[in-house]
């Protein structure tokens, strides 16, 4: 189905490949993971199936690429729309309709297909993916997973052989991801569709991939192989995983199920053994507060009645399906949107009364779309650009990103850089600052579990500093490892409010992999279960594998 025969490909003004001599081959009805670090060269790769590289992209491509026998250096993007379906990694780029049902039938439109076929393929599709609700609604109404889940749904209206999938599930919650993931499934195990996927957040997909594709740092030395077996030995690898190793479980399960099968012994020797909790309690004198909020689109009730208070030194996890609200109060507490109905202030002022420059002095948002903050040619500019405008010391910007992502050149331009990178590169100029109040829409999109660790280490030295920090995400692993608090919407209203254990452990959509395995015992991560652990070798029971 897809052969990658030697390639290599080099952008414009880079001197070092994206890709190095890479050899792939991908079989009919498969289901690729494309795994590797952040900037690594995921994006090239998947954008090389179709031809978007080097077609779109500028730059070399040598070696050959070939889809169902057709090269793609003779056959640009749009002569291989009726084999291969592209969904990147930003939604918003794709949409060419304002209704959700139009962007829908949009493809088909173009490929000249009958109505009655059209009409059927949407109902299909609206099925497939849970869009029956949104499809009289207009897009920009939509929260981010909501457009990702259109995004897809755009695409195989179409019916294309081939779905290529650049971190599909990012933006949307856990229940949500699995309904796209298994609908994904479906049309692999049940139409013989190939899907090749860049995903980071591997919990959510390992275990329905048949290969994995492992992406090194350097875009050389591409692999392919069982799943079970690249991860055995990836720097890459979800919790699951990490926790296998430890517990010294072989082979590797790559699912709850069955890495619950295993862990009796593991379960046996933490039972008197209670997770140490070391996070610290209720967080200080309230930074933040809201206070009878309601907010609505149209008739669209986004929040209602929503009171909360965020302290000093807390780091507070918003979490809740597509459309809850999330960024919604985010919006509110930076003060893009004025109270209609309630209060919001912070640190005793109202941010939708104070200029941007004096919002910036005590509240920071970094949105769903990173490349929002962005307009300078090269990341030093950008760095630069923040520091004259947060009045800060020269290079205190570069230095905050040097914690998050040091590898980042200078001399890159932001539109070069992957979706991880930019969010690197925003979170810098947003943290820089260090404002009381620091929020962040869903900010691990495109991060790697090395970049989600620096990031959780940051934010912690931040709390530890005295800075309240609002969370508004779908990644129960990133809660599980940074959030002190949880707070849940659900249609506006919210719901749940307490310490991250005592919430996420009790719900199956936002418990983490090692609550799931471990559960009815309240762990939340591997580094809790290995500091209650004596260090002499593994615990595992491997007669359950």
């Amino acid at each position: 189905m897809i052969s990658f025969e030697d390639v290599s490909v080099t952008y414009p003004d880079e001197e070092r490949p994206a890709l190095d001599h890479v050899d792939l081959k991908i079989g009919e009805g498969e289901l690729a993971l494309v795994i590797g670090p952040t900037g690594a060269g995921k994006s090239t790769l998947l954008r090389s199936v179709n031809g978007l590289v080097p077609h779109f992209s500028g730059g070399r491509l040598t070696g050959r690429v070939l889809v169902e026998g057709r090269s793609t250096a003779d056959h640009r993007p749009r002569d291989l729309a009726d084999v291969v379906g592209f969904v990147g990694q930003d939604p918003d780029a794709s949409f060419v309709a304002d209704i959700v049902e139009d962007e829908l039938a949009y493809g088909m439109e173009n490929l000249g297909l009958g109505a009655a076929t059209m009409r059927r393929r949407v109902e299909d599709v609206l099925d497939i993916l849970n869009l029956h609700p949104l499809r009289q609604r207009t897009i920009t109404t939509l929260s981010g997973g909501q457009r990702q889940r259109v995004a897809i749904g755009a695409v195989l209206t179409a019916a294309p052989r081939l779905l290529v999938l650049d971190e599909p599930t990012s933006s949307l919650d856990p229940i949500s991801a699995e309904e796209v993931l298994a609908a994904l499934s479906r049309l692999v195990h049940d139409q013989g569709v190939t899907i090749l996927v860049a995903e980071h957040r591997l919990e959510r997909i390992v275990h329905a991939a048949d290969v994995i594709v492992y992406v090194p740092a350097s875009g050389a030395g591409v692999r392919s192989g069982p799943p079970a077996e690249i991860l055995a030995h990836s720097a890459v690898a979800p919790p699951i995983v990490r926790l296998a190793q430890l517990a010294g479980w072989d082979p590797v399960p790559l699912s709850v199920r069955d890495a619950r099968r295993v862990a009796p012994g593991l379960r046996s020797r933490l039972s008197d053994r209670p997770p140490d909790d070391d996070r610290p309690g209720p967080g200080g004198p309230a930074l933040a507060t809201v206070r009878r909020l309601s907010a609505r689109y149209g008739r669209l009730l986004a929040l209602e009645d929503v009171d909360l208070a965020l302290g000093a030194g807390e780091v507070t996890a918003v979490m809740g399906r597509n459309g809850a609200g999330k960024s919604t109060l985010l919006r509110y507490l930076v003060g893009l949107r004025a109270p209609q109905q309630g209060t919001v202030t912070v640190a005793d002022r109202q941010p939708s009364s104070l200029r941007p420059a004096q919002a910036a002095r005590i509240v920071g948002l970094v949105p769903q779309d990173p490349a929002s903050l962005l307009g300078a040619d090269t990341v030093g500019a950008e760095c630069a650009d923040a520091d004259h405008d947060a009045d800060l010391p020269a290079g205190a910007t570069r230095a905050t990103l040097e914690r998050l992502m040091p590898e980042l050149s200078d001399d890159i331009h932001p539109r070069d850089l992957s979706e991880g990178q930019r969010l690197a590169l925003a979170l810098a100029i947003v943290l820089a600052p260090a404002p009381p109040l620091i929020l962040l829409d869903e900010p691990t999109r495109g991060l790697d579990y090395t970049a989600k660790a620096r990031l959780t280490a940051l934010l912690r030295t931040l709390a530890a500093e005295g800075h309240a920090i609002v969370i508004a995400t779908h990644d129960v692993e990133l809660v599980a490892e940074a959030a002190d608090r949880v707070v849940v919407l659900a249609d506006g209203e919210l719901i749940s409010d307490g310490p991250t254990r005592d919430v996420v452990c009790h719900s199956p959509g936002l418990a983490p992999q090692v609550a799931r395995i471990l559960a009815p015992a309240p762990w939340l991560t591997v580094a809790e279960v290995a500091s209650a652990l004596p260090t002499a070798g593994p615990v595992g029971d491997r007669s359950h594998v």
